[in-house]
């Protein structure tokens, strides 16, 4: 497992956001008082700056360096961006509201996010960074938000149906939003597609757990099953069909790796404690947590898991009571304001 900098320096916190094949990454600086700042690792760390308020942070990185996230503007509010490569930060907009938030690109720069709409509500939108963005639509209900999207045009995410519970959706490009259904719970959430159209996230289980899934060719596979204990949440997936994601057990957070019809869990502490992204190059990335303070990280995907044994697991779920109470505030002030399906760090 490598550690990364990101610039961060004395007390600043960094998370590594996604990667490329290039090794270009997006990240995050947080200061001490909370305050993120978005940032672009290109064998050194380039500040993104905002649209124009005091935060910002980032979500994806393309195959051409293009960066999106969300950044505050003069007024306050939360707005999507784009910063194509060596290129000056832009506003994607928003369906009609104050507030949008970006999250992810594919190659060709097209955008996927959502923002909020003149009733109020958030919708899942589709952008090129140029011109208005899109509204997807729902399930039904009154609010969707788009988490992903593949080099194809399908996109990923969770809407609302019209009984109130939200479930995991495929946009299909040139098509309509599709229900993708559950492990047998009432919810579920996408959160990612590589291009081989593969959906990755987590549902409900008739036992109402949450477990991680992947969603092949209309087939849910329960991955959560496969791990056999806890609640557990897929984050991302490259184009070889290899899932990352995380672990929670009480207040122990584990990261997982399924990939080549195996599953490997990461025990606390020898894995990465936020798994955000895994590109085709193997390399998974997102951060690991040393006391109180997160570090940008990434792992092979390949890396063997470690045993631990009695004493020293008990030491590392104490510490673990401590740092998850951090990765709570530092996931919510990413989702500000945002009533998410679920929630990964509670």
């Amino acid at each position: 497992m490598g550690d990364l900098t990101l610039g961060a320096s004395g007390k600043e916190q960094s998370i590594a956001v996604d990667i490329n094949a290039q090794g270009q990454m997006a990240g995050i600086i947080e200061d001490d008082d909370g305050h993120q700042r978005a940032i672009l690792f290109d064998k050194r760390p380039i500040e993104l700056g905002t649209l124009g308020g005091s935060e910002g942070f980032t979500k994806a990185i393309n195959a051409r360096g293009d960066v999106v996230g969300t950044s505050q503007d003069a007024r306050g509010y939360w707005r999507a961006f784009i910063v194509p490569y060596g290129g000056k930060m832009r506003d994607i907009g928003t369906l009609g509201g104050n507030s949008s938030y970006g999250a992810a690109v594919n190659d060709h720069g097209h955008i996927v996010g959502y923002a909020d709409t003149t009733d109020g509500y958030y919708r899942a939108f589709s952008a090129d960074g140029d011109k208005a963005p899109v509204d997807l639509g729902t399930l039904g209900g009154k609010i969707s938000y788009a988490a992903g999207i593949n080099n194809h045009g399908d996109i990923v995410g969770t809407s609302a149906m019209m009984d109130g519970y939200r479930h995991a959706f495929l946009y299909k490009a040139g098509g309509a939003m599709q229900d993708i259904g559950t492990l047998g719970g009432r919810s579920s959430s996408a959160t990612a597609v590589n291009d081989n159209g593969m959906v990755v996230g987590a549902s409900e289980t008739a036992g109402r757990r949450w477990h991680a899934f992947v969603w092949d060719q209309g087939k849910m596979t329960d991955l959560g099953a496969l791990i056999g204990y806890g609640d557990s949440f897929a984050t991302a997936v490259n184009n070889a069909g290899h899932v990352v994601g995380s672990i929670r057990i009480g207040d122990e957070r584990r990261s997982f790796v399924y990939r080549d019809g195996k599953m490997t869990v990461h025990p606390g502490g020898h894995g990465l404690y936020l798994v955000n992204a895994i590109n085709n190059q193997e390399l998974v990335i997102g951060a690991r947590s040393t006391g109180n303070k997160f570090h940008a990280a990434t792992m092979i995907s390949s890396q063997p898991a470690v045993e631990t044994h009695g004493g020293q697991d008990l030491l590392m779920a104490a510490a673990l009571v401590v740092t998850t109470a951090v990765g709570v505030v530092i996931y919510k002030r990413r989702y500000r304001g945002i009533r998410l399906p679920f929630n990964v760090s509670a």
